[in-house]
């Protein structure tokens, strides 16, 4: 991958976005530090970049509104949620657990609620990579803090 094919810029919409938790707003803002210093992000058959994401969530769908570093527009990908919903539910479950035993679990049972936790991150993102398989060009740390970044859109409820 040359220098162009990379994510310089990321914006999620603020109307479909809530404020979560310190601990979720503090998750997605590190998603979006990570992504913007290390990600590969082309799209095929496209020669420019680097490029912004502009990520919304649209009746139910995913947005994303994908852009040259000057400003023009590239492609719109627009992904049903569908497939995502039940490892949304399970994710935010487990996460839920996650935040509460921090605070009072002992050690072996905060590693334990964890691998549960990052298991299901891991098949959201290579969920959110197989749906965009052709659309877009990403490796498996781009595609988790991406979905990392479609988790942050359903904080709101």
């Amino acid at each position: 991958m040359t220098e162009n094919k990379r994510l310089v810029a990321i914006t999620l919409d603020d109307a479909s976005i809530g404020r979560g938790t310190p601990d979720q707003e503090h998750e997605r803002e590190i998603a979006i530090y990570d992504l913007i210093e290390d990600n590969r992000f082309a799209l095929p058959g496209h020669d420019g970049g680097p490029y912004t994401l502009f990520i919304a969530l649209h009746d139910a769908k995913l947005a994303l509104d994908v852009r040259e570093e000057t400003g023009a527009s590239v492609v719109t990908h627009i992904l049903s949620l569908t497939p995502f919903r039940k490892i949304l539910k399970e994710y935010f479950m487990v996460c839920e657990s996650y935040y509460a035993a921090i605070r009072t679990a002992t050690p072996a049972q905060i590693e334990a609620i964890d691998m549960g936790r990052r298991g299901l991150h891991n098949e959201g993102a290579q969920l959110l990579a197989e749906r965009l398989k052709g659309k877009v060009d990403c490796d498996n740390d781009t595609s988790r803090r991406l979905f990392t970044l479609v988790t942050a859109l359903h904080w709101k409820g």
